[in-house]
């Protein structure tokens, strides 16, 4: 070896040696940096998995970070929101002055506290005088407000977190195509990634025949427009000439969602009467929000329509409040809970304040029931709720596990006097991260219907036990216990 090679040597090994201790250095200065900041933005168990997850991987774990770990809503979103929210408590003040007979309807005293939680946590008023009727067929449910976006006359709002067109989505797409034809002012909301591949395909075609075409919450890796990719508007609403909605859990696809032998099973309502204009209300805090156009409103101070007796109350929610308000509203309702509580959810990933919830709930005699389908559509979602049943079960709550395909209705009913009903799941992602939309129905006669279908779901489940539970296939429970792990974080 000569002089020159024993030089190159040399310095390939210092370059080496220098570009480890720089990847060292920064990987330590990560992780420090990470303790000082992450504890301080999140929940505990929040921040203890982004910790393991940089403390592991500092590098790319402080890129994820980065690009997933706020909940916030760039200024300019959040600006537009707020803005949007002060124009419409205006407005909602000056109906609650101009229709007294609607708005406060009398309730049970028993059902008075959750009134006025909803209304301090959500910003909306519990009204009466409303049509409700449930739909728990997705084939049923799109012939319906196909049959409804042909009779428009004046306007059609969508919003949708999944919007599919296909065969079975044909006629809702070809409803909104003539409306559009014939003059009416037809916009469709659809999310970036839940309705990713709708955009790609259909969304010049749309913008062609006429249709305001506008997509939430825009994917960027280098955004300025989402704080977080996975920030997402999960919201199901309909809203045709200002009297009539559809809200729930449904969909604008195929009730398989692309899986051949795995069909979902929703719920939704449709809706006249007062809430309506609560409903359209959130449409123009997410159009503006999006595109910027502030919509006229005056048409919210006309005359009251009262076409049944339903007293019901809206409830959205999102990163743009202060608190996790749906979040909230559950576990206040199960913890107020005397004889009976019904869930059903597609993916039920508890955070403490609602595990606690139904662990007290079962402590005080409360009958607390959970209807979940046993086989789920997402790997990891899946065996992170699973990994929660020994611990349900053990605190009592009797688990139900649903056998005719996907369960994806999201209700919760309390003592029979109280539901709650919409795009939410009972989960962690739903409470803080996603837009949602839910409705509250009080009273026993209003909510007949719908503890049927939760009656109807249970009767298609097998129960689960605790025994039975225990003796699974050891495979399952070290994957339920890293899947629980990152939880937090789905």
């Amino acid at each position: 070896m000569n002089d020159l090679d024993i030089i190159g040597f040399f310095q390939g090994h210092a370059w080496g040696i220098l570009t480890f201790t720089l990847h060292e250095a920064a990987s330590w200065i990560i992780r420090i940096a990470a303790l000082c900041v992450v504890p301080l933005r999140h929940e505990p168990s929040t921040a203890t998995v982004w910790l393991l997850v940089i403390f592991f991987w500092p590098i790319p774990g402080a890129i994820i970070y980065l690009l997933m770990g706020s909940r916030m809503l760039p200024a300019k979103k959040l600006e537009r929101r707020h803005t949007m929210l002060a124009h419409l408590k205006g407005i909602r003040d000056r109906i609650t002055r101009e229709t007294p007979g609607a708005v406060h309807p009398a309730v049970s005293d028993t059902l008075e506290p959750t009134v006025r939680l909803a209304e301090s946590l959500g910003h909306m008023t519990i009204v009466g005088g409303n049509d409700c009727t449930p739909i728990t067929d997705a084939i049923v449910m799109l012939d319906m407000l196909a049959a409804d976006i042909e009779e428009a006359v004046s306007e059609v709002n969508l919003l949708y977190y999944i919007f599919v067109k296909d065969e079975k989505t044909w006629c809702v797409v070809d409803a909104l195509k003539r409306a559009a034809a014939r003059g009416v002012i037809c916009r469709l909301l659809v999310d970036s990634v839940g309705s990713s591949a709708f955009i790609k395909k259909h969304a010049q075609e749309f913008r062609d025949a006429g249709i305001q075409l506008a997509e939430a919450l825009p994917v960027q890796l280098f955004r300025r427009k989402a704080a977080r990719f996975d920030l997402r508007n999960h919201r199901k609403l309909a809203v045709i000439d200002r009297k009539t909605a559809y809200t729930g859990s449904h969909n604008i696809t195929d009730p398989r969602y692309g899986h051949r032998n795995l069909v979902w099973h929703d719920i939704s309502l449709r809706l006249r009467g007062p809430i309506v204009r609560q409903l359209e209300s959130v449409f123009l805090e997410d159009w503006y929000s999006e595109t910027g156009e502030m919509m006229d409103a005056e048409h919210l101070f006309g005359e009251l329509e009262l076409p049944g007796g339903s007293v019901m109350q809206t409830v959205p929610s999102g990163p743009s409040y202060v608190t996790e308000n749906y979040q909230r509203l559950i576990v206040a309702s199960v913890m107020g809970a005397r004889e009976q509580v019904t869930i059903t959810t597609p993916y039920l990933i508890p955070d403490a304040g609602l595990l606690q919830a139904l662990e007290v709930a079962c402590l005080r005699g409360v009958r607390v029931r959970l209807i979940v389908p046993e086989k789920s559509d997402q790997f990891v979602v899946g065996h992170a709720a699973r990994a929660y049943f020994e611990d349900l079960l053990r605190i009592g709550v009797e688990l139900y596990l649903y056998q005719d395909g996907l369960l994806h209705a999201k209700t919760m009913s309390v003592d029979g006097e109280l539901t709650f009903l919409g795009s939410s799941n009972f989960d962690i992602r739903s409470f803080a991260l996603n837009f949602e939309i839910n409705l509250i129905l009080y009273g026993r006669q209003e909510n007949a219907l719908l503890l049927e279908a939760q009656e109807d779901y249970r009767s298609r489940s097998r129960r689960l036990v605790l025994e039975e539970w225990l003796n699974r296939p050891r495979w399952m429970p070290p994957v339920e216990s890293v899947t629980k792990l990152f939880s937090p974080l789905l």
